[in-house]
């Protein structure tokens, strides 16, 4: 087994730490506390739009934005980005000084004041290369089946196992 993206690229997890030897989600009180708060984060992530077109377009044109494909940062300060503008985040990370923000939750903050501010990659920037090894090998998850799953188990949980979970569970819909 090896590590595999979850509904967005970017955040990679062991496989056998989610799945269980069915492909099915494993119980979320059964995974580490990263794993764990990084899952439930990315149920609350799922169709949001990229944070860059936002930027660009805000709630007055949102129809215009991109839904986020990639997701880069820690929980509750993560960057959401299309395709298009992975680029951008990559290019400020290397190039432009972002690496200071590694593993910082201000790293959201960092970027899209970059960002705002009109830090763009330049036109010929690449992204990351993402290559698809074995993808018959590893779960393929329905996410409209598994997200209500998800949140179906968090019901499930007394508020006090919610608590010892330490995960803002806000952005859901409970």
């Amino acid at each position: 087994m090896g590590k595999v993206n979850i509904g967005l690229r970017g955040w990679r997890f062991e496989e056998s730490e989610v799945f269980d030897a069915d492909g099915d989600l494993r119980p979320l009180g059964t995974m580490e506390p990263d794993t764990r708060e990084r899952i439930v984060r990315l149920a609350a992530m799922m169709g949001e739009p990229c944070d860059a077109c936002y930027l660009i377009h805000g709630d007055e044109d949102i129809e215009q934005c991109n839904v986020a494909r990639v997701i880069y940062g820690e929980p509750l300060g993560e960057v959401l980005l299309c395709t298009d503008h992975e680029p951008d985040f990559l290019y400020w990370f290397r190039e432009a000084g972002g690496k200071a923000y590694a593993g910082d939750t201000e790293l959201e903050d960092a970027f899209h004041e970059w960002f705002a501010d009109g830090g763009r990659a330049p036109e010929d920037y690449g992204s990351l290369d993402h290559v698809n090894t074995d993808p018959d090998e590893i779960p393929d998850p329905d996410p409209a089946e598994e997200l209500p799953s998800l949140e179906e188990e968090l019901e499930k949980m007394e508020d006090e196992s919610l608590d010892d979970l330490g995960v803002d569970l806000d952005d859901l819909d409970l």
